[in-house]
C-alpha cells in the first residue's frame, strides 16, 4: 500500500474516530472503504458525462432496447 497524507476536517476526523472506536476496526480501514466506495461513483458519473457530450457532439448515438433486442435476437 502507498503511504498518503490527508488532512480532514475535525468533526469528519472525530466521527472517523468515534466509529473506529465503536467497531474496533482502524481509521486506515473506514478511510479506505469511503474511498472506494465513492471512487466507484465518480468513475461511473465521468463516464457518464463523456459519454452525453459524445451523444450531444454527434459522435454517438443512442440504441432502443428494441433494436438491441431485435439485434441480439431476444425476445420481449
Amino acid at each position: 500500500m502507498a503511504p498518503v497524507s490527508l488532512r480532514l476536517p475535525d468533526e469528519v476526523s472525530q466521527r472517523l474516530q468515534r466509529l473506529a472506536d465503536r467497531t474496533g476496526r482502524s481509521k486506515t480501514f473506514y478511510m479506505i472503504e469511503a474511498i472506494r466506495e465513492h471512487l466507484d461513483d465518480l468513475e461511473d458519473l465521468y463516464l457518464a458525462e463523456q459519454r452525453l457530450i459524445a451523444l450531444r457532439s454527434g459522435q454517438s448515438r443512442t440504441v432502443s432496447l428494441e433494436e438491441v433486442m431485435q439485434r441480439y435476437g431476444l425476445e420481449d
